[in-house]
């Protein structure tokens, strides 16, 4: 893949995920009574004293939807190719000022990946600055790449060495406390077989995803599966933001496999 073209497909996809995530934030404000601001702050550490009461002025309700309508016009701006070094330095402080709003996260492991993407936004702006933009952009990818690589690796590792999921009957519970659960009595994957292979399966591909990086087209073929899965995960779950935000990194890995380094 050309850096031109997985630049591009990593901004908009990238973008398009913040925007979705930031619509998100304006939404649940409306919805939120257990997780409102005046709770949370009382886990901020007193000391320093100044950040604490600076937390408190920007999460009041005018300050904090400014601040979220700040973050939607620069994702909208990242889509467009518009977000150089200042604005990934912002949407890096961003992201870690929702973290400290949402006691590490919001969305889980979803919100981590989409600071991955936002991290190597800005590695590959702040190196492209002392270098030139192809390196910059290299560096970035080569931290998205090995960030993104290294989650379904020890996912895929974990679950091997679990026994539930070696013999499927994780996969069952899960898919019963999913959006659509409890699975139905004559539900396929309430056969031992099925879930077995299903497990196995999702557990070798990920421990296998190292494999990506050997040719693009192997990349291509995992990142594939990948959108499968995290689009059922989706279908099943309601997790949307996990879909978009590996989804954003996906350019970042192919990039990686078709380019000799």
């Amino acid at each position: 893949m050309e850096l031109s073209l997985a630049v591009r497909m990593f901004e908009v996809l990238l973008g398009s995920s913040l925007v979705l995530q930031t619509l998100e934030y304006l939404r649940v404000r409306s919805l939120d009574r257990v997780t409102l601001w005046p709770t949370l702050q009382q886990e901020i550490p007193a000391h320093p004293a100044w950040l604490k009461a600076r937390l408190n002025r920007l999460f009041q309700p005018v300050a904090y939807t400014v601040f979220l309508l700040l973050r939607l016009l620069l994702a909208i701006a990242l889509m467009l190719g518009q977000v150089g070094l200042v604005g990934a330095a912002l949407l890096f402080v961003m992201a870690l000022l929702l973290l400290l709003r949402w006691r590490g996260a919001f969305n889980g492991g979803s919100d981590f990946m989409s600071l991955v993407g936002i991290t190597g936004l800005l590695v590959a702006h702040s190196a492209g600055a002392m270098t030139d933009a192809t390196w910059g952009w290299r560096a970035g990818f080569g931290y998205i790449s090995l960030q993104t690589i290294s989650s379904y690796f020890v996912s895929g590792w974990v679950k091997l060495l679990r026994p539930e999921w070696r013999s499927g009957q994780a996969m069952t519970h899960f898919l019963d406390t999913g959006v659509y659960g409890p699975l139905h009595s004559h539900s396929v994957f309430r056969h031992p077989q099925v879930t077995r292979l299903c497990s196995w399966a999702f557990t070798l591909w990920e421990g296998c995803f190292p494999l990506a990086l050997l040719d693009a087209r192997l990349a291509w073929v995992f990142c594939a599966v990948a959108a499968v899965f995290h689009f059922l995960v989706f279908w099943f779950f309601g997790l949307n933001r996990f879909f978009w935000a590996w989804l954003s990194t996906f350019p970042a890995v192919i990039y990686c496999a078709s380019v000799t380094w």
